[in-house]
């Protein structure tokens, strides 16, 4: 099958980071790599710092390396401060001596300094959480984990946020059996904290351990049954074993706890992925009644209810998203045309469309353009179109293959293949364009257009699979050229593998080489990822040309269901008289 014709118009407490390194503190510029350690939630009073007379060469040297650090030079600051290191008491340098040198990716010269500011203020718990998350960054998990014991212990009753982020400090190293074993000695301590319970689940789910990783998760939720993020992490972890069990435990759950938002969301989204929509949409129905702040909800139930053709609810909700005030309003303004043309309510559509401002503005002037053919007025259609403001020849390119899609709709398929040749006149290599031309050339017979176009695009975009596949797909349903076709589909298929067209068009030319079984197997695999009319159309074909005509009749009135003026299916159907 050749590709379809393009359509361009569319608080945590301060223990919750409490093992990060430091970060993006407004003095010390370029140091994402390390997070910044909070302080714990009761904090320790620091020890006075001694009293040292500061002469000038310590004060040349500070003021050195702060300016440094303004002028976004890290690595000099650095040096700076570690010359002060060598002599100082002052547990104050040295940890501003391990900021900077972090600040300039230096994770050895941080070590340092971090180590030497636990000398010389032992009960800093910031000190332990630098060198911790240091050594952790290094894969050094055996020097780090005292320094663990130490903070955990110093956390009180603030442990179980401590416990919640273990598993984010942990998660760069890449020996998860080794994670593992360190969560489950430090969780040892506190065997009736679900925190704890939480963050060895987590581990265990990194190590590839599913069975343990589930009964921690059920160990927490024993110790605290209404805890949604522990239920969210078991549903997640169900997910990806067995949808159905997630299904049931996502039932139960909610039914115990109907307002947990986030267990309801993801429970809609499954199934969403699934496919089950008018599922997901009571899911989202429940989230608008019980959180009636959101905008993202109704939107999402918009969105729904437009899969399931129910434009009357999606309207309502989609205009619920707008008064919500959703951030993205554009888009749902976007979708607000769609909905309308889906109805031929062309004055709402239009309208909707013009709202539209900001990045969606100009695909949103591009469906204007649809909206007037689909009243009958093409001329005045084509003349909004070349009267748009382009900007870019991207754009240029979209109002050119939006004019072309129009004039193709209406059957002008001459006319349509002027327009493209014109353009390509201006911009000779643009692939969109190229591709454009080639589908608007098989249109009028001009299979020498089709094929010299689509070599050049190949020639332009080596990767372009659907490239590949259009010419192998003509090649196979116009000409015997089937050797030649061969190549350039099995090219398509090694670019896009899981491409329902791309397998949709190989399994018709193995029906072409009177291959049937072979391309039955093709076809089928194509039309189970993608249940495309076009691909019924060729898989009842080569069903109902090997004897298999119940099967072939059985997936024509299946596909006609949706999509009953689809051209091609229509003439597979009529080709065999089964109407």
């Amino acid at each position: 099958m050749m590709n379809k014709q393009r359509v361009r118009q569319y608080q945590f407490s301060a223990s919750v980071i409490l093992f990060g390194l430091l970060g993006a503190c407004a003095s010390v510029p370029n140091n994402k790599p390390f997070p910044a350690p909070a302080m714990i939630a009761d904090e320790i009073k620091r020890p006075e710092p001694p009293k040292l007379e500061l002469n000038s060469q310590t004060l040349y040297s500070i003021l050195l390396a702060e300016i440094a650090l303004q002028r976004e030079e890290p690595a000099l600051a650095a040096r700076a401060y570690q010359d002060l290191l060598q002599n100082t008491l002052d547990y104050r340098i040295a940890e501003r001596a391990a900021q900077v040198a972090l600040a300039a990716q230096n994770a050895d010269e941080g070590l340092r300094a971090a180590q030497r500011w636990l000398e010389l203020e032992p009960n800093s718990i910031p000190a332990h959480q630098t060198v911790a998350g240091i050594l952790v960054s290094k894969g050094d998990l055996n020097q780090a984990k005292p320094h663990l014991q130490k903070i955990l212990a110093a956390e009180g009753a603030n442990v179980g946020h401590a416990f919640l982020f273990l598993n984010k400090l942990l998660g760069r190293h890449p020996n998860k059996a080794e994670v593992l074993a360190l969560v489950q000695e430090l969780a040892r301590e506190y065997p009736n904290l679900p925190e704890a319970h939480i963050a060895q689940a987590r581990a265990a789910w990194g190590a590839d351990n599913k069975s343990l990783a589930l009964q921690e998760a059920d160990a927490a939720l024993a110790l605290r049954p209404n805890w949604d993020d522990a239920a969210l992490f078991k549903a997640q972890a169900l997910q990806s074993i067995s949808v159905a069990q997630a299904q049931e435990f996502y039932n139960v759950y909610l039914r115990d706890n109907p307002r947990s938002r986030d267990l309801r969301l993801a429970f809609a989204r499954l199934l969403v992925q699934e496919k089950q929509y008018p599922a997901a949409r009571e899911e989202f129905k429940r989230l608008v009644v019980d959180f009636p702040e959101q905008a993202d909800v109704p939107f999402a139930i918009g969105l729904l209810s437009m899969q399931l053709q129910d434009y009357d609810a999606a309207d309502t909700y989609l205009r619920q998203a707008l008064e919500r005030g959703i951030k993205d309003d554009d888009m749902v303004r976007l979708y607000l045309g769609q909905l309308n043309e889906e109805r031929k309510h062309w004055d709402e559509a239009q309208q909707w469309y013009s709202s539209v401002e900001g990045p969606q503005a100009f695909s949103a002037k591009l469906r204007v353009a649809g909206v007037l053919a689909h009243q009958g007025k093409l001329p005045e259609a084509r003349a909004y179109l070349q009267a748009m403001e382009v900007t870019t020849n991207q754009q240029r390119t979209q109002v050119v293959s939006a004019e072309a899609t129009l004039l193709r709709d209406a059957k002008q398929y001459q006319e349509a293949f002027e327009v493209l040749g014109k353009a390509l006149e201006k911009l000779p290599n643009h692939p969109d364009l190229l591709y454009d031309y080639a589908m608007a050339a098989e249109k009028i017979n001009r299979l020498d257009v089709l094929e010299s176009s689509l070599k050049k695009l190949i020639q332009v975009k080596p990767d372009n699979a659907h490239a590949y596949n259009a010419l192998g797909y003509t090649l196979a349903d116009r000409t015997t050229r089937f050797d030649e076709a061969k190549q350039y589909l099995e090219q398509a298929v090694k670019l896009a593998p899981n491409d329902a067209f791309i397998l949709d068009s190989l399994g018709w030319l193995q029906y072409r080489m009177k291959a049937h079984a072979q391309a039955i197997s093709t076809l089928r695999h194509a039309f189970s990822v993608r249940a495309d009319p076009e691909i019924a159309a060729h898989l009842g074909e080569v069903l109902w040309e090997s004897g298999d005509k119940i099967e072939a009749k059985k997936i024509w009135d299946g596909a006609l269901k949706d999509n009953p003026g689809h051209e091609v299916l229509q003439s597979a159907i009529q080709k065999y008289k089964v109407r």
